[in-house]
Formats: structure tokens, C-alpha cells, sequence
């Protein structure tokens, strides 16, 4: 009886599903987190009958056959790109990307990563880095004698200084662009990879080529809608309580049969 191995793989899905879910509701409060989704395919058939075989001599043709299912696997867990929305934070090295892009950070290997979590600190040595403290790139190093930090729209940094009227431009902060955003690599602490699938980065100043401009003093919030990720959860249960009880009928078809005499 296929009964069985068919509704396993089907809780097993389920399974996956609840865990992408409770991924996502965890991070609702992760800066710049968007959502992510199960997606299934059915597994291959049994050809019993195959459509249009010949089953007589006058040449009938058997219309539909018969292909019996073998079960459902994962097939890819995408991303919602949807854009969260900005919150006002009022700090200076807060920044959100409005838009498409994302920020560029250099990792300790010397491996270039990206993120759209725009909450940057100031280092000891007064460069701009993440919060778990990888160095923006281009790098930025703010002046220990600055007495304030303006970051415009197209990611152009200046510092103010006491006695002095016009601020100094420090940098430029640039964002990336890849043709295809959820084939990013997601490597945690907000963190992305990039990948032959996302295809290489088309790093720009921000506002050009379709990339998004920077707002600083706001950070960009989960995408998570609570609302939809309990509703996918509530389905998501009863999905895996359908095949469960399917599994307890092939069991009890199977134990009748062994009480056969």
C-alpha cells in the first residue's frame, strides 16, 4: 500500500512549511527581514496506463491513463521582497534604503556581503561598520573631532566640525543591484551571499539604474505580516492532520487484511 509513504511525504512537507512559518514570526522584529514561502512540487508518477496508449486492434486510444501520485517534496522556499516600512529612529548612522539595493559590507575574509539593515555603529577607530561590526564598503572613517554626521539621499556622508561653517564630505555610500534578488544566498545576521543564481552585484550611488535612495535617521522594518503567517500556520496544521489521518486508515486497511482467514 503506497497509502503510507505518500502521507509521510506530506506531513514532511507540512513540517517544512511550520518551520519556515515560525522562522518567520520569530524575526518580526529583525531590521529588514522579508518573509519567506514553501513552495511544493508533486513527486514523480506511476505510469499504470499511459494517455494515449492503443488498447485495441481498431485503434482505440485510452484518453486520460492512469498515473498514480507518489507524494509531494519541497521544491524551494523563496523570498517576499516587499519593502517593510520605515521607522523614524533619528540616528545618525541609521539609515534605510527606500527602494531596491542593498548595502555592501566587507567580512573579515575579505568576502564583499550584503544587507538591508541599515542600523550602522561607529568602530573605535571611528569606521563605519554593522552592527557585528563588518566594515561598510567603500570603507567610511568618521574623524574623531566630528560633532555631527548628515548621510543625503544619494549616500553622500559629510561631518560637521566646531568652527567650521561647511561640512566635509567623508564618502560615498554605494548599494548593489542583482538581477535576481532571491537567488541571494542567506548567510544570517541579516547578511546575503552572492550566488551564480542572484548573478553578479551592479554596485551604484543610490537613486540610479532603478536602485533606491537612503534615508537617514529611519531603519526599515520586518516585511512579516503576522496576520497571513498565522492564517499559512492554521492551514499548514490542518494539512499535516489530514495526512496523519490518512496514515491511520492505510494502518487500519493493513491490519484488516492481516485478520483475513
Amino acid at each position: 500500500m503506497r497509502a503510507l509513504q505518500i502521507a509521510a511525504t506530506g506531513m514532511s512537507a507540512q513540517q517544512t512549511r511550520v518551520e519556515v512559518i515560525s522562522n518567520n514570526l520569530a524575526n518580526m522584529s529583525t531590521t529588514g527581514y522579508n518573509p519567506r514561502r514553501a513552495e511544493f512540487a508533486d513527486l514523480h508518477y506511476q505510469q499504470m496506463t499511459r494517455p494515449g496508449t492503443v488498447t485495441a486492434n481498431d485503434g482505440t486510444i485510452v484518453p486520460t491513463g492512469v498515473q498514480l501520485g507518489l507524494g509531494v517534496r519541497p521544491a524551494a522556499i523563496s523570498v517576499n521582497l516587499s519593502q517593510g516600512s520605515l521607522t523614524q529612529t533619528g540616528g545618525d548612522l541609521d539609515i534605510a534604503i527606500d527602494g531596491y539595493g542593498y548595502l555592501e559590507v566587507t567580512l573579515p575574509s575579505g568576502e564583499s556581503a550584503y544587507t538591508r539593515d541599515g542600523s550602522l555603529k561607529r568602530s573605535a577607530d571611528g569606521q563605519i561598520v554593522t552592527s557585528d561590526g563588518f566594515a561598510l564598503a567603500p570603507g567610511i572613517t568618521i574623524p574623531d573631532d566630528a560633532t555631527a554626521v548628515a548621510i543625503n539621499a544619494s549616500g553622500e556622508v559629510y561631518a560637521y566640525f566646531t568652527n567650521q561653517t561647511q561640512p566635509q564630505l567623508l564618502g560615498q555610500i554605494t548599494l548593489a543591484g542583482f538581477t535576481n534578488e532571491k537567488g541571494l544566498e542567506a548567510m544570517g545576521s541579516n547578511l546575503f551571499r552572492e550566488t551564480s543564481a542572484s548573478g553578479a552585484p551592479n554596485i551604484t550611488t543610490p537613486g540610479q539604474d532603478g536602485l533606491g535612495t537612503l534615508r537617514q535617521g529611519y531603519l526599515e522594518e520586518s516585511s512579516v505580516d503576522a496576520v497571513r503567517e498565522i492564517t499559512e500556520l492554521i492551514k499548514a496544521q490542518r494539512g499535516y492532520e489530514l495526512n496523519a489521518k490518512v496514515i491511520t486508515a492505510a494502518d487500519q486497511m493493513l491490519g484488516a487484511t492481516t485478520q483475513v482467514r
